[in-house]
């Protein structure tokens, strides 16, 4: 069952993603050579709005809650670790550990997969 405080530290979640994209398109048009932070940007920003959505769509029972829910919190780690690999190759010269953006990136994949599938599974009706 979906409770209310999933919904909760989802939206909390996607609005730290946002303002942290935000921050860095920020730096990525101040500082030279910043492609990586543009890049990582992206991604928070893209998927901040994914999670809201998400959120949206289960709270009105259009997709499978759970499921739904379960992509949310993957696109949470998912654009966390593909922008923090970024963000820390930026400013540290090195990764945060090996294939940590590609992984990232496979699991935004899984997510938007794993969302489709609650879209297509059976609403529950009570």
């Amino acid at each position: 069952m979906m409770t209310s405080r999933s919904l909760r530290i989802l939206v909390i979640l996607a609005a730290v993603m946002g303002g942290d994209g935000v921050i860095l398109a920020a730096a990525s048009a101040h500082q030279p050579d910043a492609t990586r932070l543009a890049s990582a940007s992206s991604m928070l920003l893209f998927h901040a709005t994914a999670v809201l959505a998400v959120v949206a769509l289960a709270e009105r029972g259009v997709i499978h809650g759970r499921i739904g829910i379960a992509a949310a919190f993957g696109f949470v780690v998912a654009a966390v670790l593909f922008a923090g690999d970024l963000t820390l190759r930026q400013y540290a010269g090195h990764s945060l550990f090996p294939m940590a953006a590609p992984t990232g990136g496979t699991l935004l994949i899984v997510s938007w997969l794993v969302l489709a599938v609650a879209a297509a599974w059976p609403r529950r009706t009570s």
